[in-house]
């Protein structure tokens, strides 16, 4: 199919494409010469994270313009830079607990930070969604809480952090996916909301990112009946248009989620969601940490059909285009703003981000058994063990793995047992292990246990939270 050039590279111009590996395949490099929009970085691009810019620059020059360069960097469990040795950010749920808004305000500058010395122009972050149902199976400890007013002002501290040094922040993901309990990635999940419970508990923190000022704003893959009961919120002009941009009154630039996420690309396809996101009033459309190299000729020819049968217009084409572009221009740290993000980096920060309830035991020869439920497809497979943390504190200890209910945990007399679970109400084979436990440690997103038993909640996994959690328990 012969595509007209404007068409073609305004198609393109509105499109952020991953790939697979350190290395640009020559396809991308080619489809950036062409007009691609940019580029969302994942971990297999990484590697330690120690060489970012290398790659960006490498990019850039295959463009020979300013591009956009993303990546999920929301700290905790969902990280980026940091996939080899797990995040240097507590993490939403972690700084929600703390509820203080300078810490997280400089906990995302420092974020920023390094993005912006990576090259990385768009952080997909902060998560605003409030996570009000603990089976949740995709937000979980990527959300501040629970109650829509702590997670405002969060929301609007860490956009506030982000876009103070520099990184354009996405507040995601739109209109609200903490009332859900299935994930997007797999199926179709519905939020099952009255209006009045939108507008008391999911809005909230959309609004008060906008109003600090947020850059992006990315719609999730999820029916909301009460808006719109036939189209997904990122193919939906009454949730896109008429609620984000026209009630709420965002200006900025509109990205979807990954549009090959099972509840899109099963139900639409790729090129029939990206052509119906444009055409509902979305901007920018992502795919993940994969390589589609056909969708650099499917998705012009797929919105060349649309303009012909009157689907999508050459206006909206070339107002997607360039909001896109506004995301792409690099931003450079002043010394002021640099010396306020390293207080990122606070260490007593850490050991305030961790809850303790209950009188904790002495630790006598501890035999830890941490709980390894599967993994989210945004986390992904993290490096973590709180057994490692603990015995760089405590001699003798022992640790070991649970992926699924097995036979009672087997242990010496005297020794002490610390369960580590993570989200036992979405895996209650874990119940048994709380059941024997002498203390548990949550790294997970906080839910009720079956016992009452002496508690330490870190709120995720990443190391300086299980540093802190460990330092507690060995000084008990």
């Amino acid at each position: 199919m012969q595509v007209d050039a404007e068409v073609r590279r305004s198609t393109l111009s509105a499109l952020l494409l991953g790939f697979v590996g350190p290395t640009p395949p020559r396809w991308l490099l080619d489809a950036l010469a062409d007009g691609l929009g940019g580029v969302v970085l994942f971990g297999s691009n990484l590697g330690d994270g120690s060489a970012v810019d290398r790659l960006t620059a490498q990019l850039r020059a295959a463009a020979g313009r300013d591009i956009v360069i993303a990546l999920d960097e929301e700290g905790g469990d969902v990280t980026r830079l940091d996939t080899v040795r797990g995040s240097a950010s507590p993490g939403a749920a972690a700084l929600g607990y703390l509820d203080d808004v300078a810490a997280t305000e400089a906990a995302y500058a420092a974020i920023g930070t390094r993005l912006v010395e990576a090259g990385v122009t768009v952080d997909l972050a902060p998560v605003a969604d409030v996570n009000v149902d603990p089976r949740n199976p995709v937000i979980g400890v990527r959300s501040f809480g629970t109650d829509p007013a702590l997670v405002a002002r969060h929301v609007a501290a860490a956009v506030h952090g982000l876009q103070g040094v520099g990184v354009a922040a996405c507040v995601k993901h739109f209109p609200g996916h903490g009332a859900t309990t299935a994930d997007s990635h797999h199926e179709v999940p519905t939020l099952h909301r009255s209006s009045a419970e939108l507008e008391a508990v999911e809005l909230p923190p959309f609004a008060a990112g906008i109003a600090a000022g947020a850059r992006a704003v990315m719609t999730g893959h999820l029916i909301v009946a009460t808006l719109d009961q036939k189209h997904l919120a990122t193919v939906s002009r009454a949730i896109t248009c008429d609620l984000l941009r026209g009630r709420l009154g965002f200006a900025g630039t509109v990205v979807t989620d990954a549009i090959e996420m099972r509840a899109l690309a099963d139900t639409l396809g790729m090129p029939g969601g990206f052509v119906a996101a444009l055409a509902a009033g979305a901007d920018a459309v992502e795919t993940g940490a994969q390589d589609y190299p056909e969708l650099v000729t499917e998705l012009p020819n797929a919105v060349a059909r649309a303009l012909d049968s009157g689907e999508l217009n050459l206006g909206r084409l070339r107002d997607a285009a360039a909001r896109t572009a506004a995301l792409a221009a690099p931003s450079q740290l002043s010394a002021p703003q640099y010396a306020y993000a390293s207080q990122g980096a606070d260490k007593s920060m850490w050991g305030r981000c961790v809850e303790v309830l209950g009188t904790l035991p002495r630790l006598v020869r501890p035999l830890v058994v941490e709980a390894r439920p599967p993994d989210g497809v945004a986390s992904g497979a993290l490096p973590w063990s709180f057994g490692s943390a603990l015995a760089e504190r405590v001699p003798d200890v022992q640790w070991i793995h649970m992926t699924s209910a097995g036979p009672p945990v087997a242990r010496e007399g005297g020794r002490t047992l610390v369960a580590v679970v993570r989200d036992p109400a979405r895996h209650p084979w874990q119940d048994a292990l709380v059941a024997a436990a002498d203390v548990v440690v949550d790294v997970g997103w906080p839910t009720e246990l079956p016992r009452d038993v002496p508690l330490v909640r870190t709120r995720g996994v990443a190391p300086g939270l299980l540093a802190a959690g460990a330092d507690i328990l060995a000084n008990a």
